[in-house]
């Protein structure tokens, strides 16, 4: 009895901490903004600088520094943690750069294209087999960007770019092995020499925006270590304690707030032509959850029929 309890507190919990997680990607856009005086470019350094820091003081509290030190050890490991760190810093930069010039709604477009590249890169990549599903949802993600492109006469690059770097960093991480919050650390650590080298050369030339003179703007900056971790921490609890379905459900969150802040909050243009782009990537989305959520029914059901109690899967985070 008390042991259904708990698991339904932690489950409930679960549930808060993944949806807490997503909504606070979503919602990030709002947070650049506040530093939309600041270059996009020392908004990333200092990004880079507090996520270290911040993230070294977690490990420490949750003594995870020899998970740390065993992944820099690994040859693989860390030539995968440093590339998937330089196409982070691409994307983490892309997309600050992108809400502060206010395309916050094309950036939400590109991470609801995602999960489609995903299943393009397991088949290319990894030789997963395709469904017909995929594949539709696929060839359907498609003619919505194209009829974006010659319907609205504007390439969608940021959108394009920002799903494939976010795609191919999703592959590297993969590859890499590390969990979720000791790889973004190494990640971090790697580019750590050339984001504080960029701000000691802005302070030199008397033009950074980063001064006690201006302490609103000054804990902002700061902040951005803790913005950049906390939703990893939430992410990481749900991941441990969630159904890897439900987890897929949720990631939706993060860019379906982007969009309502893009079209509501910003006021950013929304056409016919966006309008019928977003429809066509909702139902090549639709199609690919449906066939996740099928297989992994035939998987639960198949497994159920051999095994009287289901294998515990380790966390990834």
């Amino acid at each position: 009895m008390h042991q259904a309890e708990d698991s339904r507190r932690i489950q409930r919990s679960a549930l808060l901490a993944g949806t807490s997680a997503f909504v606070a990607w979503g919602l990030a856009p709002a947070y650049w903004k506040l530093l939309k005086t600041v270059p996009a470019l020392e908004i990333l350094a200092h990004r880079f600088i507090w996520t270290v820091v911040f993230l070294g003081m977690l490990l420490t509290w949750q003594r995870r520094w020899p998970e740390v030190l065993q992944n820099l050890r690994s040859r693989r490991a860390s030539l995968f943690c440093l590339s998937s760190g330089l196409i982070m810093g691409v994307t983490w930069g892309l997309f600050i750069w992108a809400v502060i010039i206010g395309r916050v709604l094309e950036t939400s477009l590109g991470y609801f294209m995602t999960p489609i590249l995903n299943v393009l890169l397991g088949a290319l990549v990894l030789r997963e087999r395709l469904s017909s599903w995929q594949l539709a949802s696929i060839l359907i993600a498609s003619a919505g960007v194209l009829f974006l492109t010659f319907g609205y006469g504007r390439f969608p690059w940021v959108a394009v770019t920002l799903c494939l770097t976010f795609g191919v960093y999703g592959l590297l991480r993969k590859q890499s092995g590390t969990r979720a919050i000791s790889g973004v650390f190494i990640e971090s650590i790697f580019l750590f020499p050339i984001a504080l080298g960029y701000l000691l050369w802005l302070a030199q030339r008397g033009k950074i925006a980063f001064s006690p003179a201006h302490p609103s703007l000054f804990l902002l900056l700061v902040a951005t270590g803790v913005v950049t971790a906390m939703p990893l921490v939430w992410f990481g609890y749900a991941a441990r304690n969630l159904r890897l379905v439900t987890i897929g459900f949720l990631q939706y969150l993060a860019p379906t707030g982007s969009f309502f802040l893009g079209v509501f909050a910003y006021r950013e243009p929304f056409t016919r032509q966006h309008l019928i782009t977003f429809l066509l990537i909702w139902i090549a989305l639709a199609i690919v959850s449906a066939e996740a959520v099928l297989r992994w029914r035939i998987n639960v059901g198949a497994r159920s029929a051999v095994l009287p109690e289901p294998p515990r899967v380790e966390p990834t985070i």
